[in-house]
């Protein structure tokens, strides 16, 4: 279960990776869900795709809070496949993510030891080569304030490291940020810098990430 002192991780964009070990190929697959039943959904479609393959092996984490955890050897000896590639989601701290390892049997048999380094070092190839985007969770604000007291907010947000979502410019300036839970002092911060003049407004609760300077809803 993630802490609030962890950072989180989301894949932005999945990718593949393979890895080749005494003939046998492993190929890691990986998708962004937010159900059990998405997680499913990616494994039959992964098993379809890969279905003259010997095994398809899986691992999952979903949930706001991590509650679902789930992951499958697929028919390799237990403990050699699914648990290793969830012990690299996991501290890779991913979230909301679903990850398939195809095998192509070689005609080599690799033992319990090998079995675990090649599925472990085909779900961090794949892990690696996905991109990733930290996520971030907090509440909406919407500051309205004259002129006067925007350039003093816009330096208090800055300070603060508070992300300012948009600005919009009219008869008075209205911002719209998202706060962090540590952060919600800045409603009385702002207060008393503008002596009560400037207005906050809480909306809903949210969780995104930066992608090229831009603000990414997850």
């Amino acid at each position: 279960m993630p802490t609030p002192q962890e950072k989180q991780w989301e894949i932005y964009t999945p990718a593949e990776a393979e890895i080749v070990e005494k003939k046998s190929r492993f190929i890691a697959s990986f998708a962004t869900v937010h159900s059990e039943e998405e997680a499913l959904a990616f494994i039959q479609q992964k098993k379809k795709e890969h279905y003259s393959a010997r095994h398809n092996c899986s691992a999952y984490i979903v949930g706001a809070m991590d509650e679902v955890k789930r992951f499958s050897d697929d028919g390799e000896p237990s403990g050699t496949a699914g648990r290793p590639m969830m012990d690299v989601l996991e501290g890779a701290n991913l979230h909301n993510v679903v990850a398939v390892v195809t095998r192509y049997f070689g005609g080599v048999l690799l033992g319990t030891g090998g079995l675990v380094r090649a599925y472990s070092s085909a779900t961090a190839e794949g892990v690696k080569a996905c991109t990733l985007i930290e996520k971030t969770s907090g509440t909406k604000l919407s500051i309205t304030t004259d002129y006067n007291g925007y350039g003093k907010i816009e330096y208090l947000l800055r300070e603060q490291e508070i992300m300012v979502l948009d600005t919009q410019y009219d008869v008075g300036v209205t911002i719209h940020c998202v706060v962090e839970d540590h952060q919600r002092d800045v409603e009385t911060k702002i207060t008393n810098l503008t002596a009560g003049t400037a207005k906050c407004q809480w909306g809903e609760w949210m969780s995104y990430g930066i992608v090229d300077g831009k603000v990414v809803y997850l």
